[in-house]
């Protein structure tokens, strides 16, 4: 029998803090800076976005998304054996986000009379919004290759800090939230739920397309610390790389479009999703869509659509879900899933 990896659980979270269009109109017409709803709407699909406090961070909403994913699969910290983060904006330079949520777990479970996660190996990934795609498709080859038992997969992001509010092509279309799922290793003939194969790409020569060019060095910020971004650019690569990685996941799976129940993509721009659903044949009722509630997410849209299809019933165990992405790097990477 082969071994393979499933999900058993998955949960989310957004902060409290909710900015409607008409928030955000507001907000930049302070500043002198002309849009509108109907501006937003049409463009991308987005009508309101979450953004964290001060004080609050990446591993904050991560733990939140791990604690519903955890209630999910009926597991405890203690039985995790791997913690994956994907997140663009880590709380600090390091230790990794993902250790730092580790300790949240260990310290919330130990209160609680669990032992915690501590011991299981903990790391960051960090390929922009193709971040979740990128570790699944690196916990599910750990658990595999036998390395880990029970894995945490979690797309953090808090955006809302490198945004510039003077750009208003930028500025409204990212929010804040986490995502999370529980991986666990299986093991049958390929029948049953299973990560079924994944695809995963970068090309660097598009490095400046999607991008935040600034480091810190001797305690000072270098180059511009906020998020640019050429909207055409990214919109002529994302769709045809989208189309590809879905294609090529497929045919690793020896599966056909037909066999998709579910595409769940990155909700970047509810224009880049309706020409995706085209290229694979598939209709918008197929698709689950969240971008309208918490804009681009980054690494966290992903599980936070996939969340949101579980908990409103759209989705239902055994139906076979396309998961992809496509973020700065340039990176993109699709992962067929049957649940």
């Amino acid at each position: 029998m082969r071994r393979y990896s499933r999900i058993t659980g998955t949960g989310s979270h957004l902060p409290p803090k909710r900015l409607t269009n008409a928030d955000l109109v507001a907000l930049l017409a302070a500043r002198g800076i002309d849009t509108s709803d109907e501006w937003i709407v049409e463009r991308t699909g987005i009508r309101a976005r979450h953004y964290v406090d001060d004080g609050v961070n990446a591993s904050d909403l991560a733990f939140q998304a791990c604690r519903q994913a955890l209630a999910a699969a009926g597991r405890q910290a203690s039985e995790i054996d791997l913690i994956i983060v994907a997140t663009s904006t880590p709380d600090m330079v390091f230790p990794s986000t993902a250790s730092i949520l580790q300790r949240k777990l260990t310290e919330a479970a130990l209160a609680e009379g669990d032992t915690g996660a501590a011991g299981g190996a903990a790391f960051d990934v960090q390929a922009v919004c193709s971040g979740f795609i990128y570790a699944l498709t690196v916990a599910d080859a750990l658990i595999q290759a036998g390395a880990a038992q029970r894995a945490l997969v979690v797309g953090a992001e808090v955006f809302s800090r490198i945004l510039d509010f003077n750009d208003r092509t930028t500025c409204v279309l990212f929010g804040d939230g986490a995502g999370a799922v529980v991986l666990e290793a299986t093991e049958h003939d390929g029948s049953g739920p299973a990560v079924l194969a994944s695809d995963i790409h970068a090309d660097g020569r598009h490095t400046d397309i999607l991008c935040v060019p600034g480091t810190v060095s001797g305690g000072q910020v270098l180059g511009d610390p906020l998020l640019k971004m050429d909207g055409q650019a990214v919109f002529k690569l994302a769709v045809g790389l989208l189309e590809s990685a879905a294609k090529n996941a497929l045919a690793k799976a020896g599966k056909a479009e037909a066999d998709i129940d579910w595409l769940v993509p990155h909700q970047a721009n509810i224009r880049i999703m309706q020409s995706t659903a085209r290229k694979l044949k598939m209709p918008m009722d197929k698709v689950i869509v969240t971008v309208q509630d918490h804009g681009n997410t980054s690494a966290a849209s992903i599980p936070l659509a996939l969340d949101h299809g579980v908990r409103t019933g759209q989705i239902q165990p055994g139906q076979t879900l396309m998961l992809e992405g496509v973020g700065g790097g340039f990176t993109w990477g699709a992962v067929l899933v049957r649940l």
